[in-house]
């Protein structure tokens, strides 16, 4: 269920479609096979905290279902934010409430503007406690397939947060095949696939989590020299898994963690300090500096704040 998760905003999934001659519906989805599970999608209202507040509570009851809910953008998920303190991320605790409830919200600066770019992925990481939560920010549709069948099959019941860029959503590089599709399981970290240079001459290696991966792939020359590990799973941190990415890797003297968010926002201030403990030293930050609005009004000047990061990650100016 979502606001306009039928159609998907943007991007056209198509997960109903509409005869032309008489407007019937038909979901392809729920006739895959005979005998298959119940698939149901609708439309939900633009009403974010009764909408998260009904899932959440049918979650709780519907042991057997998968429930996930969509935002148009992460950001419109602020209206919901008292479903979220209250139950979502507290419910287990006060009253032992189980559920395996999936929010899936559009996280990404592609220059959209402050209402359109950020699902305040601080926020849930500052909740994150006792494994109340699972947050990811996955860069391959096989990451995400699996993140969401772990969810599905996992059996102990905990809510999975998922930041979902729009702009991968038609990323040339954004891809898998399907056999990382069909075999095996999500990864918390995953290494530079492109890094071909001698490890042991690394003297920076960048760390970050989501869509800024690509466009750092983009800015970067062929055959660079600086290694980008991204962490797809924020919480719970993945430590011993960042540590064996790391391990290739030990005359490295800047351990950079890059993001495009403002320095107080995304995941800096929650993988400050599990980066310190892990590398025994200061984590480098590259990002935006702390701002009070989410993100730039003008594309243009989103454009050069983007470039002027990634370019001074990168080492290229």
């Amino acid at each position: 269920t979502g606001e306009d998760t039928e159609r998907g905003t943007f991007s056209h999934r198509h997960l109903v479609l509409h005869d032309a001659e008489d407007g019937r519906p038909y979901t392809p989805m729920a006739h895959l096979e005979d005998g298959q599970a119940a698939f149901r999608i609708a439309n939900s209202p633009l009403s974010e905290i009764a909408t998260l507040g009904f899932e959440y509570g049918f979650s709780t009851i519907a042991a057997n279902a998968l429930v996930m809910w969509e935002a148009q953008f992460g950001d419109f998920g602020n209206v919901g934010q008292a479903i979220i303190d209250q139950f979502i991320v507290s419910g287990r605790t006060k009253w032992g409430l189980e559920s395996r409830l999936v929010l899936l919200l559009p996280h990404g600066y592609e220059g959209q503007g402050p209402e359109h770019s950020s699902a305040r992925l601080e926020r849930f990481l500052q909740l994150a406690a006792e494994g109340n939560i699972r947050v990811v920010n996955c860069t391959t549709p096989a990451q995400y397939f699996h993140a969401l069948r772990w969810q599905a099959l996992r059996a102990t019941c905990r809510p999975l947060i998922v930041m979902t860029p729009k702009s991968l959503l038609r990323h040339p590089r954004a891809r898998s095949t399907i056999g990382d599709l069909t075999g095996g399981a999500f990864r918390p970290v995953l290494p530079d696939p492109d890094f071909r240079a001698d490890p042991s001459n690394v003297s920076r290696v960048i760390v970050c989590s989501g869509k800024v991966y690509f466009d750092l792939l983009a800015e970067a020359p062929p055959a660079h020299d600086i290694p980008i590990l991204r962490v797809e799973q924020p919480y719970p941190f993945p430590t011993e898994e960042l540590a064996a990415a790391l391990a290739p890797y030990p005359r490295a003297a800047e351990i950079c963690w890059v993001q495009e968010e403002p320095e107080n926002m995304g995941a800096w201030t929650y993988v400050r300090p599990h980066l310190r403990e892990l590398i025994g030293r200061e984590p480098v930050y590259i990002g935006r500096p702390e701002r009070a609005s989410p993100a730039e009004g003008y594309f243009g000047k989103h454009v050069r704040h983007q470039r002027r990061l990634l370019r001074a990650a990168l080492r290229l100016d």
